[in-house]
This record gives C-alpha cells, structure tokens and sequence, in this order.
C-alpha cells in the first residue's frame, strides 16, 4: 500500500527566502558517485569498452533481482581485459559535474560533512576526485565508502569492504549511514540510480535525478529533484531553517523500497 503524500507546505517552507543562516540544524551530506558527481556512470563506461559483452547478461540478472550488485559487479569486473594504462584513460576521459567542485568547497567552507557512498570503485573515485583537485577528508579517503579495485596485468579483482548487507550491496549505503548518521543530524541523500533506492529509507532530505527520481516518484518518496551539484547549494542554504522530523516520523511515511 502506498502513502500519498502531501509536500504543499514543506515546498512553502523550503521556499520560504526568510531562513537563518545555515547549520541549524547540523546536517551530514552523502552522495552516490557514478552518474551523479560524475556525468557519466563510469563502471558502465568500463565495461562498455572494455569488457567482454556478456556483462551485459549479468546486468540483466541484476536488474531482475535475481542477483545482488555485489555479485553482478564481481563477475562482470572479471570480464574486464584491459592494462591499467587502457582503463585509466577511459576513466580520465568522464567529465564531472562541472558545479561538484565548487559544491564540495561549500560544504567544507560551512562545516557540513560530506560523504561519498558508491558501488563503485575506490580506484575510479579517488582518480577521479584528485583530478577536480578536492581535499581534505575526501582526499585522503576517509570519506569515501565504496567498492575495492585492484589492477594486475591485464585483470582486475574487485572486492567489496562495505558489503554487510541483506539485500546483496556491493556497498551497503544504508549501513554506511546509519554508522555516521546522529540523532541531532539531518541527514541529506543525493543519487541518481537504482542501487540508491535503500539509502533513501535512510536519508531526510533526498536530492533525485534520472532514475532515482522515477523511483521515488512511483513510491511517493518525498524528493527534489536536481540537475547539477549547484541546485543542490542552492537548496541546501534554505534547508537548515525547517524543523526537523524525527527519522522515525519520516519512515512511518515512506513506504518500503523495492527489494
């Protein structure tokens, strides 16, 4: 059974121009990282060019919940035939969100935590991330919960060090931010895919696009949707001013993902 949801006064108060200044309440940003700071999903990137084509059987197991994405990324990962030189030009090539840069400053410059939650891979993300010349905790990787890759020869290995999670994540979000999360925080989602769909039971405020907006459209999950990281500034220096619920009262109106 599905909830609807009334949003007319939480879009007046969110848009209300007479909010206080920032932090309160407190609030602790985690973000997806593929297609969402990134343009592009780049683990789609790899193993379009770079992997043998039966990933794409894989893929479909996965999108019909036969698999978890741990095990659909494991093995399509082992189907990847390319030297580190080869992948690290295509990674190279992903173009970010060219406002994530200026968003993450903010969010250092305010105070406010900032997260990155991926089933993909560290090697990609810190690559990446060195390149928009981020620092910081997400420079030296404390702030990063993803996936593990490791190159060798013309083979990679992947691993899955945030993976303790009943529904077969690669990375389990929700469990990364419940670990984090705190009584006093508001805690902010921002993704863009189905592999999001279990952090948004997490998270108060959601920040959606491309297939996350869908999903959460379909199952009345109160959500804003976005474009770029500067949307997401934007709405965030208006956001500390609403009372916050309690993550109990905010379940209670969601209804369950999709498993």
């Amino acid at each position: 059974m599905t909830v609807a949801v009334d949003r007319t006064s939480e879009a007046r108060d969110f848009n209300d121009s007479t909010t206080p200044p920032l932090h309160h309440p407190p609030l602790i940003v985690f973000s997806d990282f593929d297609g969402t700071i990134t343009q592009a999903d780049v683990t789609d990137r790899i193993l379009e060019e770079l992997a043998h084509p039966l990933w794409r059987e894989v893929e479909d197991e996965w999108v019909r919940g036969l698999i978890g994405s741990r095990e659909c990324l494991e093995r399509q990962m082992a189907l990847v035939d390319a030297s580190a030189e080869e992948l690290n030009a295509l990674i190279d090539s992903i173009p970010l969100d060219p406002t994530f840069a200026a968003f993450y400053q903010f969010t250092r410059r305010e105070g406010i935590p900032f997260y990155v939650v991926s089933d993909g891979f560290d090697y990609v993300i810190s690559r990446i991330l060195k390149r928009a010349g981020v620092d910081g905790e997400l420079e030296n990787g404390r702030h990063i919960y993803a996936s593990h890759l490791e190159v060798s020869g013309r083979r990679v290995a992947a691993s899955f060090p945030h993976s303790d999670c009943e529904h077969g994540c690669a990375t389990c979000k929700a469990a990364v931010m419940r670990q984090v999360e705190n009584r006093d925080t508001r805690i902010v989602f921002i993704g863009d895919g189905f592999s999001d769909r279990f952090a948004v039971e997490e998270a108060d405020v959601v920040f959606a696009k491309k297939q996350l907006l869908g999903y959460c459209r379909r199952r009345n999950i109160p959500c804003r949707a976005f474009e770029t990281f500067a949307d997401v500034q934007t709405k965030l220096e208006k956001l500390a001013a609403k009372p916050k619920m309690t993550r109990q009262g905010a379940k209670m109106r969601r209804p369950a993902p999709v498993r």
